[in-house]
Formats: structure tokens, C-alpha cells, sequence
């Protein structure tokens, strides 16, 4: 029985390559467009810490401008309180007491009982 031998023109080419159309943009188009997309999101975050810090900026300088109002009000509250403490004094003890040797006022650094809401 003779072998089985190849056809003597040959045989036709083996296609292996799929004529697909291609889909879509080139793939360099898409890496644009993502990095134009990244730099306008990248271009917003950083407007908006820079608005953030401006913000924090200026709580923090209303804060300084607010401190002394706030220390003067405290300090108004402290007289009253004081005032208020000296005439409940004089009115149990029946006399101005002094608790130091001096004159001069000495700001309170031990509270012994809790102020009421008044």
C-alpha cells in the first residue's frame, strides 16, 4: 500500500489570522482621555484643600480677634462673682474679713464648690 504523500502543488495556507474589524479607539486615545480625566480630578482636590486651608486660615484669625471679647467677658463674670462673694461675706460675718495682708486682688486658684447657673 503506497504512503499517503502531500499534493504535488501543495496544499492551500492554513489561515490562522481572524479578519476582525477593530472596536473602539487605539488604546493611546484611552490613555488621553484617563490622564486628561486624572489631571482635571487631581486639579479640583487641590482647589479644594487650598479653599480648606482659606477657611481654616480665617476661623483661626476670628478666633484670635475673638479672645480678647472672651477674656473680658470672663473677666466681668469673675468681678461680679467676686463682688457677689464678698457681699454674701459681709452679710454671714457681719464684717469685711481680709483672707490675705494685702489689698491687692488675688485671682481665686482653688474652687471649692461648683458655681451655680446664674
Amino acid at each position: 500500500m503506497p504512503q499517503d504523500m502531500p499534493p504535488t502543488e501543495g496544499y492551500e495556507p492554513v489561515q490562522y489570522r481572524r479578519n476582525l474589524p477593530i472596536r473602539g479607539f487605539r488604546p493611546a486615545y484611552y490613555l488621553v482621555a484617563v490622564g486628561a480625566i486624572m489631571t482635571y480630578g487631581f486639579w479640583k482636590v487641590g482647589k479644594g484643600i487650598r479653599e480648606q486651608n482659606e477657611l481654616a486660615r480665617e476661623k483661626m484669625w476670628s478666633r484670635i480677634h475673638l479672645i480678647p471679647l472672651l477674656q473680658a467677658e470672663a473677666d466681668r463674670d469673675l468681678v461680679r462673682r467676686h463682688l457677689a462673694d464678698k457681699a454674701r461675706e459681709k452679710e454671714l460675718l457681719g464684717a469685711e474679713t481680709k483672707v490675705y495682708h494685702s489689698d491687692r486682688y488675688a485671682q481665686q486658684l482653688l474652687r471649692l464648690h461648683k458655681p451655680s447657673a446664674s
